[in-house]
């Protein structure tokens, strides 16, 4: 009988290599998970960004800004007078306060079912907020 000869790795080396990958796992997944955040944040950006260049066309030809008190949930029409199109797959919800000479416009949303909402607003002056960063929660 041969016993010097085993291939193989022992319990404990097992143990060990199981230890390190849960570790490493611990701390990849939240940094994954900020990242994904970040990147669903670029749609509120982006459609806020477009309100404002739009706000600021409507307001050229009729000297005062649009749609004052509206909402717009995902797939609504509400901004379409304006030129801007939410989608039926829009993460965020949007809702706007103007006066013919300024506007404020909110996108909220709930990215990762928590009880932090990310929300972001924009004014007639440009300036693009992020007043409660779900990312970082």
């Amino acid at each position: 009988m041969r016993t010097g000869n085993k291939k193989g790795f022992t319990l404990i080396e097992l143990m060990i290599v199981v230890v390190i990958i849960g570790i490493l796992a611990a701390l990849a997944i939240p940094r994954f998970m900020r990242s994904t955040t970040k990147a669903k944040q670029s749609e509120a950006k982006q459609l806020l960004k477009q309100i404002y260049t739009m706000q600021h066309a409507y307001r050229q030809e009729f000297n005062a800004y649009c749609l004052n008190g509206i909402t717009a949930a995902a797939g609504s029409a509400n901004f379409a007078r304006i030129g801007v199109d939410v989608g039926a797959s829009a993460r965020y919800s949007y809702a706007m306060v103007s006066a013919a000479n300024t506007f404020t416009c909110t996108a909220t949303a709930n990215l990762d079912d928590d009880a932090t909402t990310d929300t972001w607003t924009i004014t007639e002056t440009g300036t693009l907020t992020c007043t409660i960063d779900d990312s970082v929660t």
